[in-house]
Order: C-alpha cells, then sequence, then structure tokens
C-alpha cells in the first residue's frame, strides 16, 4: 500500500459540499449513540482505549498515488522496479491492495511447521503447545506470493515450497539468538504463549504456559540441536484459530543498528532443518510463493490456490516434511544475485508471481510494506551451515525481501477445517534443532518503520493533498500549510474515514484527532497569521457559526458562499465582497490565510470577550509553602533565588517589548501570608490571613505590581523570605484556601492568569480541602483500586470550576517526601488547563537544575487565558468525546482556564450519518482566547480527510502513533470507573478486533497459523503492549500510588510525539559519535545491549546513560575522564566537560534530547549490573516487565491468538 496513496488531488475544498445539512457541532448525547456503540469491541464494560502509539503509517488514500504524489509516503520508493508492493498496476485498478498486506510482509506463519499428518484429529493445542507454537513464529518479510500476498499456501504435513522460512536459515535469527531478556515485558495473557508468568492478572493455568518451563523460550536459548521436536501438541494452531494478522516482518531483521550480536553455533541452523514444532508459528511476511519453499505440499492444494507452483525439483523423499537434513537442495538456493531473506533491497520482480494473482490487487501488499528489513548487516546473513549459500528465492508477501524457506510455517492442509484439534502427536523428528521462541528479529520492528519512515520523507510535507497521512512524528519534516493544519497541530488516527457507522464499528478503528492549538513551529516555518476582519469580526456560516475557512464555496459571483460544514448559504459582507475568477475561487484567496491556509488567527471582537469588554493583560502569583520541608529542603530558598532572575523572563509577544504581565507573593503554611510590594514602599509589608475557613485577599492595592516599577522591592522581599522562615517549625500546611486566595485576587483585578503553587506535603491543617492518608498498597488489583485514582473530596471539583470561570490557571510543583495524594491535589491543575511537576525526595544538590529549568520553561513559554475550544465537523460525524487537561460545563465547549504550547486534547468522533466518498469530512477547530498582551483571538484549524467504503482503504490509511495516544487516554480515563484488568483487557480486545477485521476482510486467505497485520499498523501489538505495561496499568510493587496518579493527569495532555517516545523510548548505540547525524537506535530490549557499549535512553521524561561493564578505556576517558569502570561515579547529573569531540558531541545530543521535551529530563549514569539497573531496565519495553507485564515476542502470540479466537 502505498502510503502515500494518491488522495484524489481535486481541490479538496473547491465545490459545494453536498450533503450536509445541519450544524457540524451537534451537541453530543453523553453517550455512544447508538448506531455506534463504544469503541472498545466487545468489552463493552470498559469503554476508554489505550493508545497505540507508533510509527508505522499507512499510505492515505485508497487510490495508488500518482507518481506525482508525494512519495514520501511510500515506504518504499518507486524505484523498485515492479515492487509486489506497490500499488498494483493500474490495469489491475479494481482489486485495491489489500490494506493489510498480510504483513505479507510478514504474515506471521503462526503455524509451525506440521507433521506429517492431518491436522484435524486429536484434542486441541493446549495453550502450552500453541505458545510454543507461536514461539515458532517468524515473520518475516517476503515478496508477495502470487497468490498475493498474504495469501498462504494450504497446511500440508510437509513444508510447502513456499514456506516461508524452511531450512533455509533465517537470516534474522543469525542475528543472534535472542537472549532471554529479550522477551521479558509482559506475559501474555494465559493465551498466548507465555512464561509461566501471570498475564494480565494471575498465574496461568499451566496448561497455558507457554512456553513449558522445561524448553526456555528461544529468546533465551540458541536453538541446539539436541531440542527436540515439538510434541504433537504442540502443532501449531490449528490454522484457523490464529487468523489476525500478523505483524509484518517488515520489520524482520533487527535494525541494522543491532548488529547481529552471536550468531548461532554453526552447528544448529537457525532454522534448524528439522520443522520447528509447529508450535511455533512463523512470521511469514506473506505468504511465500509456492515454488520457493522447499517442500512440496502433501497433499497438492486445490487447484485453485495460487499459492503453489510444483517444487522446482522433487524434494529428498527420506527427508521428513520440513526438514533437510543436508544442505539445501539446490533449486531452493537462490541465485547467488538474489536479497537474502532479509535484504532490504527492492523486492524481485512481479515477474516471478503469477500474474494473475498478483492482478488481484487486493492481495497486494500495500506498498510500504515492501523491503522492510534493514539494510545493513542484516543484508547477508552468512548462510548457515544447513543450507548451501543464499536462500531460495521467496515471494513473501509483501515485503520485498526474498527469503527462505522457513521451517516454521506449513500450510494448510487443503480442506482441512480450519480450527481442528491438532493431529496426534508425530513421531519425534530427527530434527536438530527447534525453535523454541519466535525471533524478534523477525517480528515487526519499531526502529525499522521509524528509519524508513525517515529514508522516504525527504521533500516537505505539503497539506494541500485531502487524507495524505503525514511522515511519522520521528521524522524531522518541514511543513508547506496549503489548505489543511499541519501535522504538529492536528494529526488524526485515520486519514480515510469509514462512510458509516456499521463499517466503522465493524472494524473499530477509533476515529479520533489530536489537536494542539498552540503548538510551537519550528523557525523554519510560518506562524499562523493573524487576520483582522474589523468591528464586523471573523466572517462565519450564519447556521453552523463555522469560520470562514478554504472549505466555503463562492457561488453567485462572490455576494454569497455556501458552508463546507453544513451547506448552509450565508451572504457575503460588503466589505469582504471580492470578484471570482474562471475557476470559481476568488481573485484574492491566495492574498488572504483564511481562504488558502489550514490555520490561522483571527482578532477576535468585544462580542467575543467576557461580559462583553476587552480583556485586562493577565497576571502571575506566586505562592510559597513555608513550612518546615519546604525551608529544610532548600526548596524556598531555590524558588526565592530563582524568581530575582526569571521575572524579567515574563511571556511577551513582542520580544522588543516588556511583558504586561502583572505578578504577586503569598506564602504559606497552615496560615497565609500576603505581601504589598507596591513600588513606593521602601520594604515589603506582610498581612497574614489565619482565618482560612472564609479566605479573602486583605490588600487589592500593591498585591499586582509591575514588575520593572516594583522591583527593589520585590527583590527585598526575595531575599529576605528564606530568612524569615528558616527556623520555622510547622510543618503542618493548608492547600485549598491557598488557591482560593490565588483566585480571589485574579477576581478582585479583574483578570485572568496563572497561580505557581510550589507545595510539599499532605495537607493535613484544618482548613477546606484537608486530606487524610488514604495510601492503600492492598487495594492495588482490587475493585475499590479506582478509587484512589479519583479526588478525595468534592471540594476541590468546586474550586476548579470557579477558577476556570474566572480564567485563573493553576501550576503545581510538588516535593513530596511521602504521599501527598496527588489524585486530589491534581484536580484544579488538570482542570483548569495547567500542569503538575513532582520532585519526589527533592534534593537541592540533584534536583535543582531540573527543577530550575521547568519552572524557566513553565514562567516563560507562551500561553492563552480563559480560552474555549469548540470542534465542528462536517454531516455525517461529530465530535463525541474529549480528553485532556480541561473542564466542560457542556457537550460541546472544552474550557481551559489556561492553554499553553504543549497542551494537546484528543477528539473522538463518531458517525451520525453516512459520509460520501467525494466530499470527505471536514473538521474545524477553533480556539478562543487571550493572549498574554491581553488580545482576545480565535486560532483556527482546519482539516479535511477522506472518505471510504471499503475496509482496505481504512486499514491502508491509519496512523498508529495517534491511534495509541487515543488508546493510552481513553485506557488511563477509564481506570477512574473500572479495575485495571478489565481496562487492559478492553484494550486488547479492540485491538484484536482491529486485526482480526483486517485479517478477515482484507488479507487474502491464508493458514490461520499466520498472523497477518495491516502495513500502517504492524506496529500496534508492540506499542499497545508497551501502554498495557505502564505503570498506571500493570504497576510494579515500587510504584506509588502518586506516582501512577502523576502518570494519569500527564499523559492526558501529551501529543502524539510525546506518548510515542514515553511508550517506546528512545535507545542509542553512543560508540561512533563522528557524524553530525545521530546514531541509528536499537530496539527497546536487554539483549541489543553489549557489554562493551554505551547507551543513552529517552522517554521524554528520563535520560539514562547506560555503560556496560567492558567498554574500553577511551570511550571511558572520552565521556567521563576516568579510565576505569569502577571510578564512574553512579550519582552524577551532568557529564563533565571535556575537550575531545566525543564528549562534545554527546553533550550536544543530550541538549537536543532535552530542548525536544516540555519537560527537562535529568541523566541518570547507569553502571551495568548496578541496583540503578532496575530502573533502567524497566524501560527496555519489549522484555518482559518486573510487575508481569509479557514480552513483545508474548504479546504477539497472544494478540495472535486472540485474533484467531475472535476468527473462529
Amino acid at each position: 500500500m502505498n502510503v502515500n496513496q494518491h488522495t484524489p488531488m481535486a481541490s479538496p475544498y473547491g465545490q459545494p459540499q453536498p450533503g450536509y445539512n445541519h450544524p457540524g457541532y451537534a451537541p453530543l448525547d453523553a453517550g455512544y449513540p447508538v448506531p455506534y456503540a463504544p469503541y472498545n469491541g466487545p468489552a463493552l464494560a470498559y469503554q476508554p482505549g489505550a493508545q497505540p502509539q507508533g510509527p508505522a503509517r499507512g499510505p492515505p488514500t485508497s487510490g495508488a498515488p500518482p507518481v506525482t504524489a508525494p512519495q514520501q509516503y511510500n515506504q518504499y520508493s518507486h524505484s523498485q522496479g515492479d515492487m509486489p508492493n506497490g500499488p498494483p498496476p493500474m490495469t489491475q485498478a479494481p482489486n485495491r491492495t489489500p490494506v493489510s498486506q498480510p504483513y505479507s510482509q510478514g504474515a506471521l506463519n503462526m503455524t509451525g511447521s506440521q507433521p506429517n499428518y492431518p491436522q484435524h484429529h486429536g484434542p486441541q493445542p493446549t495453550m502450552h503447545q500453541v505458545t510454543n507454537q507461536m514461539t515458532g513464529m517468524q515473520i518475516n518479510s517476503g515478496p508477495p506470493t502470487p497468490a498475493g500476498p498474504g495469501y498462504v499456501p494450504p497446511h500440508s504435513s510437509q513444508l510447502p515450497i513456499s514456506t516461508a522460512y524452511s531450512a533455509a536459515p533465517s537470516p534474522a535469527y543469525t542475528q543472534a539468538p535472542p537472549p532471554a531478556s529479550s522477551a521479558p515485558t509482559q506475559p501474555p495473557t494465559p493465551r498466548g504463549p507465555a512464561t509461566s508468568q501471570q498475564y494480565y492478572g494471575g498465574p496461568m493455568p499451566p496448561s497455558q504456559q507457554p512456553f513449558n518451563s522445561s524448553v526456555p523460550p528461544a529468546s533465551q536459548q540458541p536453538f541446539t540441536s539436541s531440542a527436540q521436536p515439538p510434541p504433537s501438541s504442540q502443532q501449531n494452531f490449528p490454522p484457523s484459530s490464529f487468523s489476525g494478522p500478523v505483524p509484518p516482518p517488515s520489520q524482520g531483521p533487527a535494525p541494522p543498528g543491532s548488529p547481529p550480536q552471536q550468531s548461532f553455533p554453526p552447528t544448529q541452523p537457525p532454522f534448524s532443518s528439522a520443522p520447528p514444532p509447529s508450535s511455533q508459528p512463523a512470521f511469514i511476511s506473506g505468504p511465500p510463493p509456492p515454488g520457493q519453499g522447499s517442500y512440496q505440499p502433501r497433499a497438492p492444494p486445490p487447484s485453485s490456490q495460487p499459492g503453489h507452483f510444483p517444487p522446482p525439483g522433487p524434494p529428498p523423499t527420506s527427508a521428513p516434511p520440513g526438514q533437510y537434513p543436508g544442505p539445501m537442495p539446490p533449486q531452493q538456493q537462490p541465485p547467488p544475485s538474489q536479497p537474502s531473506p532479509y535484504h532490504s533491497g527492492p523486492s524481485p520482480p512481479r515477474a516471478q508471481m503469477p500474474p494473475t494473482s498478483m492482478a488481484q490487487s487486493n492481495h497486494l501488499p500495500p506498498g510500504p510494506q515492501g523491503q522492510t528489513c534493514p539494510p545493513g548487516p542484516l543484508q547477508q546473513p552468512p548462510s548457515q551451515p544447513g543450507m548451501q549459500g543464499g536462500y531460495p528465492p521467496q515471494q513473501n508477501g509483501a515485503f520485498g525481501q526474498v527469503r527462505g524457506p522457513q521451517p516454521g510455517y506449513a500450510g494448510p492442509y487443503p480442506g482441512q477445517p480450519n480450527y481442528g484439534p491438532p493431529p496426534p502427536a508425530p513421531a519425534p523428528a530427527p530434527a536438530p534443532a527447534a525453535q523454541k521462541r519466535l525471533d524478534p528479529d523477525s517480528i515487526p520492528s519499531p526502529i525499522q518503520v521509524i528509519e524508513d519512515d525517515r529514508a522516504k520523507s525527504t521533500e516537505p510535507f505539503t497539506t494541500g493533498v485531502r487524507g495524505q497521512a503525514p511522515p511519522l512524528v520521528t521524522t524531522n519534516f518541514q511543513v508547506k500549510d496549503q489548505g489543511n493544519a499541519s501535522p504538529r497541530f492536528i494529526r488524526c488516527t485515520a486519514y480515510n474515514m469509514p462512510c458509516t457507522a456499521d463499517m466503522a464499528k465493524q472494524s473499530q478503528v477509533p476515529l479520533a484527532a489530536v489537536i494542539k492549538p498552540l503548538a510551537t513551529l519550528p523557525p523554519d516555518e510560518t506562524p499562523p497569521y493573524l487576520v483582522d476582519h474589523g468591528e464586523g469580526g471573523p466572517i462565519r456560516c450564519n447556521r453552523c457559526k463555522a469560520y470562514m475557512c478554504p472549505y466555503m464555496q463562492f457561488i453567485e459571483g462572490g455576494r454569497r458562499f455556501q458552508c463546507g460544514f453544513c451547506s448552509c448559504v450565508t451572504e457575503v459582507p460588503q466589505h469582504y465582497f471580492q470578484h471570482l475568477d474562471h475557476t470559481g475561487k476568488r481573485v484574492d484567496c491566495y492574498d488572504r490565510p483564511e481562504l488558502s491556509l489550514g490555520s490561522y488567527e483571527f482578532l477576535a471582537t468585544v462580542d467575543y470577550c467576557k461580559n462583553n469588554k476587552l480583556p485586562q493583560p493577565p497576571a502571575y502569583i506566586f505562592l510559597i509553602d513555608v513550612s518546615y520541608n519546604a525551608v529544610k529542603s532548600g526548596m524556598v530558598n531555590i524558588v526565592c533565588q530563582e524568581l530575582k532572575t526569571l521575572l524579567d523572563y515574563l511571556p511577551r509577544e513582542n520580544p522588543e517589548t516588556d511583558s504586561v504581565v502583572r505578578v504577586g507573593f503569598v506564602t504559606y503554611n497552615k496560615v497565609l501570608h500576603f505581601y504589598n510590594v507596591k513600588a513606593s514602599l521602601a520594604q515589603p509589608q506582610m498581612l497574614v490571613v489565619s482565618d482560612v475557613s472564609d479566605m479573602f485577599v486583605p490588600l487589592l492595592d500593591g498585591f499586582l505590581v509591575n514588575v520593572n516599577e516594583s522591583r527593589l522591592v520585590i527583590e527585598s522581599l526575595l531575599d529576605q523570605i528564606p530568612e524569615m522562615f528558616a527556623d520555622t517549625r510547622e510543618t503542618e500546611t493548608v492547600f485549598g484556601p491557598v488557591i482560593q486566595a490565588g483566585l480571589e485576587a485574579l477576581k478582585a483585578a479583574d483578570c485572568a492568569g496563572k497561580l505557581f503553587v510550589f507545595h510539599t506535603s499532605l495537607p493535613i491543617a484544618e482548613a477546606p480541602g484537608k486530606l487524610k492518608n488514604r495510601e492503600d498498597k492492598k487495594l492495588i488489583g482490587t475493585d475499590k483500586e479506582k478509587s484512589l485514582f479519583q479526588p478525595q473530596a468534592g471540594f476541590y471539583n468546586t474550586l476548579a470550576k470557579e477558577c476556570v470561570a474566572q480564567g485563573c490557571c493553576v501550576d503545581l510543583f510538588l516535593f513530596p517526601n511521602q504521599f501527598v495524594d496527588v489524585a486530589t491535589l491534581a484536580v484544579v491543575p488538570v482542570s483548569t488547563g495547567g500542569s503538575v511537576y513532582k520532585y519526589t525526595y527533592f534534593q537541592a544538590p540533584s534536583d535543582q537544575e531540573r527543577f530550575l529549568n521547568d519552572l524557566r520553561r513553565d514562567v516563560q513559554k507562551l500561553v492563552g487565558f480563559d480560552a474555549v475550544m469548540r470542534v465542528r465537523t462536517s454531516t455525517g460525524i461529530r465530535a463525541t468525546d474529549f480528553y485532556g487537561s480541561f473542564f466542560m460545563s457542556n457537550t460541546t465547549d472544552v474550557e481551559l482556564a489556561g492553554l499553553d504550547c504543549d497542551k494537546a486534547v484528543t477528539v473522538e468522533f463518531k458517525h451520525d450519518d453516512k459520509l460520501s466518498e467525494e466530499t470527505g469530512a471536514l473538521m474545524q477547530c477553533a480556539v478562543l482566547y487571550t493572549s498574554c498582551s491581553g488580545q482576545r483571538r480565535l486560532r483556527v484549524h482546519n482539516m479535511a480527510v477522506n472518505c471510504c467504503s471499503q475496509l482496505a482503504d481504512l486499514y491502508r490509511n491509519c496512523e498508529t502513533d495517534t491511534i495509541i495516544n487515543f488508546f493510552s487516554k481513553y485506557a488511563f480515563r477509564g481506570v477512574l470507573t473500572n479495575q485495571t484488568k478489565a481496562v487492559r483487557d478492553t484494550l486488547i480486545n479492540q485491538c484484536a478486533q482491529i486485526l482480526a477485521c483486517y485479517r478477515k476482510n482484507c488479507a487474502s486467505p491464508s493458514s490461520a497459523g499466520q498472523l497477518i497485520l495491516p502495513e500502517c499498523m504492524k506496529l500496534l501489538p508492540v506499542y499497545l503492549n508497551c501502554v498495557l505495561k505502564s505503570d498506571v496499568l500493570l504497576p510494579g510493587a515500587d510504584v506509588s500510588l502518586d506516582d501512577r496518579a502523576y502518570l494519569r493527569q500527564l499523559i492526558s495532555g501529551m501529543d502524539v510525539s510525546e506518548t510515542h517516545v514515553f511508550f517506546y523510548p528512545r535507545l542509542l548505540p553512543l560508540i561512533k559519535l563522528e557524524s553530525e547525524s545521530l546514531p541509528m537506535a536499537v530496539r527497546d530490549s536487554e539483549e541489543r545491549l553489549s557489554k562493551g557499549g554505551v547507551y543513552i535512553l529517552e522517554t521524554g521524561l528520563h535520560l539514562f546513560l547506560w555503560v556496560g561493564a567492558s567498554v574500553q578505556q577511551e570511550v571511558l576517558l572520552n565521556i567521563f575522564g576516568t579510565p576505569s569502570f569502577s571510578q564512574i561515579d553512579p550519582s552524577m547529573v551532568n557529564l563533565p566537560e571535556l575537550d575531545n569531540p566525543f564528549s562534545q558531541r554527546l553533550r550536544e545530543i543530550i541538549e537536543s534530547f532535552r530542548a525536544q521535551r516540555p519537560r527537562y529530563m535529568k541523566l541518570m549514569v547507569v553502571k551495568q549490573e548496578d541496583k540503578a539497573e532496575l530502573i533502567f531496565r524497566h524501560f527496555l519495553v519489549e522484555d518482559k516487565s518486573a510487575s508481569g507485564g509479557a514480552s513483545y515476542v508474548d504479546f504477539l502470540c497472544h494478540m495472535h491468538k486472540e485474533i484467531r479466537q475472535l476468527l473462529s
């Protein structure tokens, strides 16, 4: 599928949009409209969804992109000749590329090799077998088979010739036998192969333990020849049972970044010649072309199945199926010129496949699936001993690589029931080594997808083509606004919306947009223009009130315009009239931002202001806890010293002018101290309010002042505060009255503003909002756990509502040494659009830098006050649900006392009517806010996406990272009302439904043992697993309730790039840093770390520098200035500034990482085998987690099983 699949070029906005007839913003009914039940799939009990995140992105529209279309989106450029993965030749137009190419790239062939007997008789496989089976999966990518990608030849007891991997060792394995650790992340649920760990929940019944204990998961041991063939029980899943798309192997091999770490001992070819236990499904990316496998199917496949060619030569009869005892027969070896299976080069020409099958473009793999393997070391894996050099040319599916036959996968028996009980146990095969586990290099790799996207996104991304998916958030690209909002402002989960609610419900793909209205743009992009329409204000549709935008169609010579959202016709005001040209466009179209751009701002008139009067400039009030803990930790002193200089950096529109923001100061413990810092005073005056039950502001004049006028008095105050409270013995604090005080001060000044509260402990003093310690580890995992995420007292909800009404935003800086009840204290910051920062066990020497950087950024960043956001849509869909930090008093208006450049709001859409493919779907996000200079403005972002009536088109144009953002917010909101286990199950269920729908409706028919994943969603399982294992949903024993509540509110306001790196951290090897470019990342698994290496890991909140135990002295000298590993100080928070290129480049990389994130990441140096390594390992998300989360491999097997169950 071509990612860029071309959208119709016609101007998205030209013609009137027929069919809209009522305001797009119909009120939502609180629930889901009937036709569209909650997106969570069968498990209705819990509705929020987890957010996926990940780079995979599908091509945009359904058509094949014209060559001219921006190809960046095409995962593999056209240069490859006829790629099986590319768009189907025009002649084949009717069938479209299946969206999912079965993975062809990697259809996971989950069925391992089959014994020679029919599958149907026998007991159902036990879980364990299944697991084992899955373990054998390999995801391979390979060129599509004739049958079309995804088509897998029927099972036969012998591996079909086309089997994807067969005797040929798969190079993937050469990479390195995955160490056991690699798999660890979350154990799969009982349904998947997992180790005996508990999968989501309690320990699995023995039958389900995926890998029996006796057999370590492959990841843990190289395959050795001693392994015996699996008992029959491990046979592949009966085919039908697993029917989900497999992740494409496209990511198959390990990214080049991780060169093979060790190859298997020669004696054991990675894929042994013995048939792998069936239990291990192979991931095939696509069905291997039949002719290429090593074995002939035992039963001839029905002729109708294009999947098989007769083997070029008879397989040796003596060999048991699936295995070639010796070198591969020549016919299987690809000519030397053939790329190795993992070769990332262009796929072999189509000629090899039977043309007709190719023509079914339905079966074509989507373009991008083409070559997924990373170039580089993987390209030509050494041939394993069992085979003669080279692998037989295998066209397996969408991935362009040629692949060797794979033992792990056998075709279904013709005529065999898809899900029957497994066949009787086969006699043990002589096989040499059997694989026990899926090779991590053969399943979709996030790194490969990210690298492929970077490689193809070389041109600027122009937003003029409707429904074109943008480059991934991990790619650096420039945006040119040509009528749709930049992806920096809006990203959608699907750029092809289903035309009907039924289709949306069937696919279960969430329809949502992540909107970051005030996002900061890079220096090479123009910020939105400010348009002033004079006293009349912005031009709007009379009926739905949508603002003038490129989707409005001018008619009657320009005297009237038809709304693109509701089709209502409105008169054009006299002053706005302009003639039309011969195409029906206004002559001044390109001179007016609102007619030609996707994002712009209008200057609002008095009608858009509160109480119909222009706003006052905002005020900032600093409220500092001066109790014993705050003074002792050094926090009070640090804040006062910093404010002296920070007040010169208050936000302003124009860097040349002074900020108009006024400031005020309050300190508090059990009582509140207000300060008069009027410019005319020689010394500041303190006024104490001890009646905290009825808060008032004791002074008006002199509390909020201009910094420049009162500078001397303010500096004197900031010097005196630490001295005044240096010997305090007061340990109790209040919290509710502190926010009330700030709110009352803003009310008295009749302005909006922000409160900066610096607080240390649970507010237990007698006062409104008093809290008690309710942390109870015994509730975790029980039905009462959800109460821990809800606020203790209703007081703060009421207070939050009052703050929002006044435009009072609260930013909270917490410095706790014990439980402070973040779930309750964060209610006001979250509801007002503010932020919470938490510095547990704050110690000045190590935490001061992080705190001060966060404070500086928080005070300086541009922010809008008293904001209201509304999302309007064209007829057919409407915004029904909103996720983020805000308050809603009705169903349509998102109210934000403050909205800064880092906050994102995720909006979910549901159908309320049919959509049409011609007009597409439109959305307009309008945000009314007061700028920091006191100007009332309207920022407008417009977005048009395509609509499709074929599921294949939907699956071709989704963005996994955005889906994950939505799912995580949906899930994290779900924990307020459901048990975490129910929330996890709902996410797994919805993900399985998405993939099963794809498998059933878009992938070519193939063995149930194959896991087939849509190209643009092949990373959905790995990213979803990261969400499921997060501390919020599956906490480890050491994760406090406050930490979970903190992360929950933090993620609710994150944009797609932040959730991506948070759930799947970036791990870079630092051995060679010569060039300007960053080293290529490696996958988040312990098996990718080498003892002789140094790695940096970034999560957006943390930054780790991991140092292997056997790093060369020269590298240690370059980084730390010491030649000895034992002399490295693990407590350092900054690297020494050494005068060598390596040290300079490493420090530049760290600074650049910090600059990209809204929060300052403190550096933590982790020495291999040190106790801090436990914290570091928590972020190696492809491995099993200490809290019981499954590894990626196990979870993929589990998803496969879930999909098979849905399909059966």
